[in-house]
């Protein structure tokens, strides 16, 4: 135990017992605890204001490698009325907010014109326009579907001169790929202010001056802003819910780009645009969904 700082329980539990014991582990001194999936069971967008658990979980308890195992345990069980199914095991003493690194790697887009590189780490393709990103805690490395789709489809339009929204930008991987393509600005806008550090930052490693990329709060967009150009990598149901405003800062004959959406959503998603847009054909990438479409009026 002493070649570990840190000791952790696993516990298989089920939704209607987490909270008991998320209170229990915590009274007996953990220091986190953290829910995971024991059964590969996904959920892919929850309603609005729920906190949806898996049918089987996994509770893992993080505690001090100097506490006794044993003692800790039997004070957790007295808590509970019924038996825990446990694992003790030790945790390699690692920088855990480095760790993730490891599995970020320079991505190329379909056309290999783009590549979204790591900011720690050197461009393969240094003639290529390289994208250096760290999201930090915002989401938006390139590795998800859904934003790789949103890239492809970057990198095949003619982005010189237009004035681009990313709705919901995230760590700004969207906006600063369309102003390194040759946009002339970029809206990013977020309801998340840590998104919006994100994306400032990155803007600044990617030396994009501070007048082509303005970060915004929803609640802070000025009336008379429009896009030739819509990016919206959210959620199906948002997609919904925002059609109006989307649509609303689109110019007519503007193009926008919707993600986030599985394919059993896609219906759904275009009938809110239905009225004002003409869809091109949907491109997928496991079972994520990406729609492009011109406004028409």
């Amino acid at each position: 135990m002493d070649s570990s700082k840190w000791i952790q329980l696993n516990i298989e539990v089920t939704p209607q017992q987490t909270e008991q014991i998320e209170d229990a582990v915590l009274d007996a001194g953990a220091v986190s605890v953290t829910l995971q999936d024991a059964a590969d069971q996904p959920i892919l967008e929850p309603g609005v204001g729920e906190t949806p658990l898996w049918d089987n979980c996994i509770l893992t308890a993080l505690f001090p490698a100097t506490i006794d195992p044993s003692t800790t345990q039997k004070q957790i069980q007295a808590f509970l009325p019924f038996s825990l199914q446990a694992v003790w095991e030790l945790v390699e003493d690692k920088d855990w907010s480095q760790e993730w690194k490891k599995h970020f790697k320079p991505i190329a887009c379909s056309d290999g014109r783009l590549w979204i590189c790591p900011s720690w780490i050197d461009a393969p393709e240094p003639e290529a326009v390289n994208l250096r990103l760290d999201p930090g805690l915002a989401f938006g490395t390139g590795s998800h579907p859904t934003t790789m789709l949103c890239l492809n489809w970057l990198e095949k339009q003619s982005l010189s001169g237009k004035t681009v929204i990313d709705f919901g930008c995230g760590s700004g991987i969207l906006g600063i790929a369309a102003l390194l393509l040759g946009a002339d600005k970029v809206w990013a806008i977020d309801n998340d202010p840590q998104a919006l550090l994100a994306t400032r930052d990155n803007a600044q490693r990617n030396d994009i001056a501070n007048n082509r990329l303005i970060t915004l709060l929803p609640e802070q967009i000025p009336a008379d802003i429009k896009a030739d150009i819509m990016l919206a990598n959210i959620l199906a149901k948002p997609l919904i819910d925002l059609a109006d405003q989307i649509s609303g800062l689109t110019l007519n004959q503007g193009l926008i780009c919707l993600s986030g959406i599985l394919s059993h959503q896609v219906d759904q998603v275009s009938a809110a645009y239905a009225d004002q847009f003409i869809f091109a054909p949907a491109a997928v990438e496991d079972n994520w969904m990406q729609l492009s479409a011109t406004k028409t009026q």
